[in-house]
């Protein structure tokens, strides 16, 4: 504002205006300043709120229950590829070409199915992750209409997630200015 005010008598001593020009701008500027609002900013930890949840502990407790359970279906299939293996070394000088070549492509199929059975299970699409979305998207869709509530009720403009994954939570639609960008770059 300072800035605002060095310029504007900067300006006024340039053109050297008038009197009462000078006092019309200037009520003019004082009427502008104060119908501008700043805009109400929020910051909440989400991660903390989640895991103050009763229901969020209990849906990670879960989820932990079950990963584990599928680690160790998994750590017992590698034990079972592993044991092949160490068979297939011990009696290799026994077998003939041909057995040798199924044994080996036994034990590498077997393999191959247990890393698709680790995918299927932890993998990017894998089950954990829809029984994570299964399990804990209605407490966060319930925490997030919370927040919204909470932001129109306070008269909040913007709220942070202050813990950083998740960035923007809420923002007025006041604010939201992609409409304008889309039709100034003519896309629908």
């Amino acid at each position: 504002m300072l800035y605002f005010w060095q310029n504007f008598l900067k300006i006024f001593q340039f053109f050297k205006m008038k009197t009462k020009n000078f006092i019309f701008s200037i009520m003019i500027f004082l009427a502008a300043s104060m119908s501008v609002q700043a805009q109400k900013i929020a910051l909440v930890d989400i991660n903390d709120v989640l895991s103050a949840l009763p229901e969020y502990q209990n849906a990670q407790t879960e989820l932990d229950k079950i990963a584990a359970t599928w680690r160790q279906e998994i750590a017992q299939e590698f034990d079972k590829v592993k044991s092949m293996y160490n068979k297939f070394q011990a009696e290799q000088v026994l077998l003939s070409m041909d057995d040798k070549t199924r044994r080996e492509e036994e034990i590498i199929k077997k393999e191959n199915e247990v890393r698709e059975m680790q995918k299927a299970k932890f993998g990017p699409e894998g089950a954990l992750f829809k029984k994570r979305q299964e399990m804990v998207a209605p407490i966060q869709e319930k925490v997030f209409a919370a927040i919204e509530s909470y932001a129109a009720d306070r008269g909040y403009d913007i709220i942070f997630d202050k813990g950083g994954a998740t960035g923007l939570l809420f923002s007025s639609a006041e604010y939201d200015k992609t409409a304008d960008l889309k039709k100034r770059l003519n896309i629908k």
